[in-house]
């Protein structure tokens, strides 16, 4: 299989970052985050691109960065939350090992902290992430070979149940 050890997606806030870097350690591999990638060519936060641009003109940035990453790297790669989204990258994800991190509205509360005031936030923040998992839960499922749920678990219990669903060995 060419591409990365593994490819890990799911919504903001659910832990890729924290858990791939765990899963690169334990695999001595690399880990590689497509939205690093983007903030590193783009020279701008993501918000920024989103801000001044739009969300079309992100996703087809995303959509470079994940083409990109999945044939340059070899270890572990965490695909940002709405990279899914995208019919070609989907495509791109059939046939790699594609670990989706799931997390219910609570623990999203309790992570992402929804339920502080944001100004930035809608007027109803669970209301907004519930309707914005609606229209993704189908799509991580069907790119994914497994779905590991985070809810109550630390990142190194999410990391090793990781690992044991996809049958990976650790270095």
């Amino acid at each position: 299989m060419s591409g990365p050890l593994l490819v890990l997606v799911g919504p903001m806030g659910v832990g890729k970052s924290t858990v791939g870097q765990l899963l690169a350690e334990r695999l001595d591999a690399g880990y590689r985050d497509t939205d690093d990638d983007i903030v590193a060519e783009q020279g701008r936060a993501i918000s920024d691109i989103f801000v001044e641009e739009g969300e079309a003109a992100f996703r087809a940035i995303e959509k470079q960065a994940v083409r990109r990453a999945l044939s340059e790297h070899r270890g572990v790669l965490a695909l940002g939350g709405g990279a899914i989204l995208d019919a070609d990258t989907r495509a791109l994800l059939a046939g790699q090992r594609v670990v989706y991190l799931s997390m219910d509205v609570e623990e999203a509360v309790k992570r992402t902290g929804l339920n502080a005031a944001r100004p930035l936030l809608a007027v109803n923040p669970r209301k907004q992430w519930r309707e914005l998992m609606e229209a993704r839960r189908h799509l991580y499922e069907a790119v994914a070979t497994v779905v590991v749920p985070t809810d109550g678990r630390t990142p190194e219990e999410v990391a090793q149940a990781a690992l044991d669903a996809v049958e990976l060995k650790q270095a």
